[in-house]
C-alpha cells in the first residue's frame, strides 16, 4: 500500500485538510484542522511524524484551530543537515510565519517537548504557552536499558517484530491500544515502519536522541517567561512520571497526569488526553490573553 494512501486511512472520519509549506527552505507537511485558539501540536521522535496525533485532532478541533506540522526529516517533511536547538529555531519561527499563527499554544511531545522547552528557554516570545508532554529535558534522565535495547534493534533492522517489541515498551497494552481502532493502528503501523527504513528519517532520529535526552539547565527552564504546564502519562517507562514530578517542584509548573496510559495517551487514551488539554488550556490562559 502506497504511503499516501496509508495517511489516507489515518486521517478517514477527521475534517481537515492537508498541505505543504515552504518553511525556511524546507518542504514541510501541515495537517490543520478547526477553528479558534491557534494549538499547534508538536510530535515527538516518531518516524510517521504529525499525523500520530489524528486520534485527538477531531476532538480539538471542537474549539481550535489546530494545527499539526512534521518535523524536519520526520514524516512527509524535507529533512535539514543537522536538526539541532539552532535549526529548529529557525524553522519553527519561519513555520510560525508561513501558517500565520499568533502565539498560539503548544503541545509539544516527548524528544520535540524537550527541543521545544529548549526554544523557549533561549528566548523566544512566540508562544502563547507551552504543554511539555512527557520530555526527558526537563530533568537528569536516564535512557532506560530496555528502551535502548528495543530502539536499537528497531532502529538496525525495522522489521514487523522488532516494531511491536518497541511498541510494548512505548504503550502500557498495545493489545488494548490496537483493539481501540484496529484499521487506524494498522495503516499507522504499517506507515511508521515504512518510514523508519529511509535513511534521512534514521539520520534525523538518532540526531534527536543524541540530543534531546540531555537535559536543560535549571536556570534556563526556571527562566521561562511564558506560562507552561506539563503532561504525563502515569505509568511512562520510556520517560518515566519522576522527571515530571521533579521538573514540577523545582519549577513550579501545574502537573497534570494521563491514569491507564504510559507515553502516548494521545493514542493510547485520546478521550482523556483531549478533557486534559482543555481543562488545561482553559485553566492556564496563554500569555497576552484575559481569562474570562
Amino acid at each position: 500500500m502506497e504511503q499516501s494512501e496509508l495517511r489516507t486511512r489515518m486521517l478517514a472520519g477527521v475534517d481537515a485538510r492537508t498541505y505543504n509549506l515552504d518553511v525556511a527552505g524546507v518542504r514541510t507537511r501541515v495537517i490543520e484542522a478547526g477553528n479558534g485558539p491557534p494549538l499547534v501540536l508538536q510530535h515527538g521522535a516518531i518516524e510517521c511524524g504529525g499525523i500520530m496525533w489524528t486520534p485527538v485532532i477531531a476532538a480539538l478541533a471542537r474549539r481550535h484551530r489546530v494545527v499539526v506540522p512534521d518535523a524536519p526529516g520526520l514524516g512527509e517533511s524535507e529533512p535539514v543537515d543537522r536538526l539541532d536547538i539552532e535549526a529548529f529555531e529557525r524553522w519553527f519561527d519561519a513555520f510560525l510565519n508561513e501558517a500565520h499563527l499568533e502565539r498560539p499554544a503548544l503541545v509539544a511531545h516527548s524528544l520535540f517537548g524537550s527541543m521545544a522547552a529548549r526554544y523557549v528557554a533561549r528566548g523566544s516570545d512566540r508562544l502563547g504557552q507551552l504543554v511539555i508532554y512527557g520530555a526527558p529535558g526537563v530533568g537528569p534522565y536516564r535512557l532506560p536499558r530496555r528502551l535502548r535495547y528495543v530502539a536499537i534493534r528497531f532502529a538496525v533492522r525495522p522489521t514487523p517484530r522488532n516494531a511491536e517489541r518497541f511498541d510494548r515498551f512505548a504503550l502500557l497494552d498495545l493489545d488494548a491500544t490496537r483493539q481501540r481502532d484496529p484499521q487506524w493502528y494498522q495503516a499507522f503501523d504499517t506507515y511508521n515502519l515504512a518510514q523508519a527504513r529511509r535513511r534521512h528519517v534514521k539520520k534525523t532520529m538518532n540526531r534527536l536522541i543524541a540530543d534531546q535526552t540531555k537535559p536543560i539547565g535549571a536556570a534556563a527552564l526556571s527562566g521561562i517567561s511564558i506560562p507552561v504546564a506539563l503532561l504525563w502519562g502515569r505509568h511512562d517507562r520510556m520517560v518515566p512520571l519522576a522527571i515530571g514530578e521533579a521538573a514540577a517542584r523545582d519549577h513550579g509548573w501545574p502537573l497534570h497526569v494521563i491514569d491507564d496510559a504510559a507515553h502516548a495517551p494521545h493514542i493510547e487514551a485520546p478521550e482523556s488526553l483531549v478533557a486534559t488539554l482543555t481543562t488545561l488550556l482553559n485553566d492556564h490562559p496563554r500569555a497576552g490573553t484575559v481569562s474570562s
